[in-house]
């Protein structure tokens, strides 16, 4: 072996046994790329192999452990891989389910699992699982059987078809348009299929009247967390002020109107809403301040016990029940694991808050939620966290804000410079999360944070944990009265701070691999301590430029075929429907990278449309594109719409088109996009973007059906293109 290599093992052994502390800390990240491997490989066959790979590579590193703690790292590293690829595969197959085959209209019976009010929407969400299907609306044709529902639906009822006396338990006879979990309508939106299918949801839909209840009815009006929401929300005053002070205390979020969502989400304060870390924290400093000042009242319970360590296990106590009570979502379990773990290094008097308990609670999660790592819930819990803890863990972070001696302004002015620190390196931190799953990020959080997070901690949560123990003796009033005007505040607050010009920076859906990189980049810097952190900047930093340098698509077209946005010549988002419901819109418009309401495609002086068809014309990188779409389902002759689409370079239709229409470039018609679904098209460098992929085996992509075996649409295509203007056709054939 050559001189050179010896030197370079002997500084990677030196390196690692600078940062042996902080070693531990990549083992849930290991596992987590474990996981990541299996959403991002398509088949069983890839999983294997690379399942296999990482279980070749752990066992070299076993081989080669004597020689020095970079093949241990490797060893353990590999094991890590194989083992998280292995769990999310195994959770997968676990939860594995029938899947509705089309949409239906069926009378059936359910049982009710689970009731979540959205009171913003005057709707009731219910998860139900069907005993009995009673009858199929009547049809033309052959007589249709009844189908076999899946065991898991959820449906959603309009508040005034909620029948009296609804509680989890009762069973319904219920007519409803189910229809399978649908996938995400255009490349880079949200995958509900995917999300139901670890949730072992089959089918979703609406029911409608009448529903009757026909047995398990009562009067207590849904379980407890229903009815403590149902109470705060009427105590606080109603809308955004008791959707709010609910979620705070329940994790129900269903109360809070539209537009106060979305202040929240622009301001950068929806963590507030979402109960974790800081909820979780202020409850159990609460009980433990409560619990250890009343034991202390007794000198005899003061002197003969541990006050702290009984104060500490009634916090503990607190932080699971809060837990429980507020659903056990992913970042409460993580914020209760990280309590119990604060609480337990307290009791044994040892350091509690250090990127190992982070650390710590990661594994946790994945350990009993794999699936959770492929949501923003979980990113952005724990990136947050952990870029708080890794600042604050800086040396020279601790030399600037540590105590020291000095005047009271000083002190002040220093804890705020602390806190809008800690808020930019979190922002930062958050940013390209947030642009990855929701295509927009809040630009002026830090500065909400600073007076939001206080107020939440110090005003608001203890009012309201105030004003329902003085519930109890009908005495709540005035501390509910200062929960809403603390509400207030913070409403203002969120609105004021989303009004401001550029408060929302939007960005079109960035390629998986740029995302990939800045959080190999982020985590490399936030883990490392030594100077080989900085290299963590070139992932980064690529990652970043890649994501910033990718154009905004010029052409969005859902799977259905029914609703196209273009891109006009001033930069907004034109919709082919000049009725398109405010989903759809949104979705469209933040795949396209706009953060202004799109615009109607019939009044562009760039489009020419009728009641049937429209036809836009755009200019880009010197070349002009005819784009046709139909936009209504009646007939147009055949001969006029081949004469159409001859002259046009796309045509898009939600129907089966003839074979003799052949544009010039790209046929978009029902046949292949249900092959392809959703697309996006960046016009000038000729890319295609499609939300399935050949070969793609994931089981909410092909999962068991209720009549039909399984689902599986066309094993693969190939594409045959060539940029329009130099010939040809592009075409999706099946294989």
């Amino acid at each position: 072996m050559p001189r050179g290599w010896f030197g370079v093992g002997d500084r990677l052994e030196s390196w690692l046994e600078a940062e042996r502390d902080q070693l531990p800390l990549w083992l849930p990240v290991a596992l987590g790329a474990g996981i990541a491997l299996w959403f991002v490989l398509p088949d069983p066959a890839a999983w294997e192999a690379a399942g296999l790979v990482a279980i070749a590579v752990a066992l070299a590193g076993v081989a080669l452990a004597p020689q020095g703690r970079a093949a241990r790292v490797v060893a353990v590293g590999g094991f890590a891989v194989a083992i998280g690829l292995g769990l999310i595969w195994w959770r997968a197959e676990r939860v594995a389910h029938v899947v509705l085959a089309e949409p239906t209209i069926a009378t059936f019976t359910a049982r009710v699992e689970r009731i979540e009010p959205l009171a913003a929407r005057d709707v009731v969400r219910l998860r139900l699982a069907p005993l009995h299907v009673l009858a199929v609306p009547a049809t033309r044709g052959p007589v249709r059987p009844l189908p076999t529902l899946p065991a898991h639906i959820r449906v959603n009822l309009v508040d005034a078809d909620v029948p009296v006396g609804l509680v989890p338990g009762a069973t319904l006879r219920l007519s409803a348009r189910l229809m399978p979990p649908p996938p995400p309508g255009v490349p880079g939106a949200y995958d509900y299929a995917r999300t139901a299918w670890f949730d072992a949801i089959g089918a979703t839909g609406r029911g409608f009247a009448p529903i009757t209840i026909l047995a398990g009815g009562g009067t207590g009006g849904g379980g407890l967390r229903q009815r403590l929401s149902q109470h705060i929300q009427a105590s606080a005053g109603g809308g955004g002020v008791g959707g709010i002070a609910a979620s705070l205390a329940t994790g129900d979020q269903g109360g809070i109107p539209l537009a106060d969502n979305e202040a929240m989400r622009r301001s950068g304060l929806a963590h507030l809403l979402s109960v974790s870390g800081l909820h979780i924290t202020a409850a159990v400093g609460a009980v433990m301040l409560l619990v250890g000042r009343l034991l202390a009242l007794s000198p005899w319970v003061a002197l003969k016990t541990r006050v702290p360590l009984i104060a500490a296990g009634a916090g503990a106590l607190a932080a699971i029940g809060y837990t429980l009570l507020t659903g056990a979502e992913v970042p409460t379990i993580r914020s209760c694991v990280a309590a119990l773990l604060v609480l337990v290094a307290l009791a044994l008097g040892r350091q509690a808050l250090t990127l190992r308990l982070v650390a710590a609670g990661a594994i946790v999660v994945l350990l009993l939620y794999p699936e959770a790592l492929a949501g923003p819930s979980f990113q952005l819990s724990f990136a947050a966290v952990a870029a708080i803890v890794s600042l604050n863990e800086h040396p020279q972070l601790r030399a600037w804000f540590g105590p020291r001696e000095q005047t009271r302004v000083a002190r002040i002015a220093r804890e705020l410079a602390s806190l809008l620190l800690t808020g930019i390196v979190v922002e930062l931190a958050l940013l390209p999360i947030a642009l990855f799953h929701f295509h927009k990020a809040g630009i002026y959080g830090a500065v909400a944070n600073i007076v939001a997070i206080p107020l939440t901690t110090f005003v608001t949560m203890p009012c309201e944990a105030l004003a329902l123990l003085f519930d109890t003796v009908g005495a709540g009033l005035p501390f509910w009265w200062l929960t809403a005007r603390s509400l207030d505040l913070l409403l203002w607050i969120a609105h004021t701070t989303a009004a401001v010009p550029g408060s929302v920076a939007p960005l079109p859906a960035m390629p998986g691999a740029a995302y990939a990189l800045m959080v190999v980049g982020g985590l490399w810097i936030g883990l490392w301590r030594t100077r080989w952190r900085r290299l963590g900047a070139l992932p980064l930093g690529i990652g970043l430029t890649w994501a910033l340098l990718t154009p905004a698509p010029d052409l969005i077209v859902t799977g259905d075929g029914r609703h196209v946005a273009i891109r006009t010549s001033a930069g907004d988002v034109a919709l082919l429907r000049d009725r398109t419901g405010d989903y759809t819109a949104d979705m469209l418009a933040e795949n396209g990278g706009i953060a202004a309401l799109p615009v109607l495609m019939s009044e562009q002086h760039e489009a020419r449309c009728s009641r049937d068809l429209c036809l836009m014309t755009r200019t880009v990188a010197g070349r002009q594109w005819r784009i046709l779409a139909t936009r209504s389902a009646y007939h147009v002759p055949t001969l006029d719409l081949v004469a159409a689409c001859a002259g046009a370079d796309i045509v898009i239709s939600e129907r089966r088109l003839p074979r003799r229409c052949v544009p010039h470039w790209l046929r978009l018609d029902r046949e292949t996009l249900a092959q392809t679904g959703g697309v996006a098209i960046a016009l000038a460098s000729h890319s295609v973007r499609t939300v399935r992929h050949p070969g793609d085996r994931h089981p909410w992509i092909a999962a068991p059906e209720g009549d039909a075996g399984r689902r599986r649409w066309a094993g693969g295509m190939r594409w045959r293109s060539r940029p329009p203007g130099k010939g040809g056709t592009a075409v999706m054939d099946r294989k």
